[in-house]
């Protein structure tokens, strides 16, 4: 699974960060960041719970093919 964040969309809540920071972090200007684009396994259902807390629906998410 792929994964980024829409920067345009961002409005620097952190709730992906506090979901998993092994995936997000936040820049210096306190926007998110995904630190990896491929997300490990592991971490799949703690990037879809982000996604779906996000308030700003900033996250994406896509199959590999």
């Amino acid at each position: 699974m792929r994964v980024r964040v829409d920067d345009d969309a961002c409005a620097g809540h952190g709730v992906c960060v506090a979901l998993c920071p092994e995936v997000f972090t936040l820049t210096d200007d306190g926007f998110a960041h995904a630190i990896v684009s491929a997300v490990p396994v592991e971490f799949t259902d703690a990037v879809a719970e982000a996604a779906a807390a996000c308030p700003e629906r900033a996250i994406h998410m896509k199959e590999e093919s």
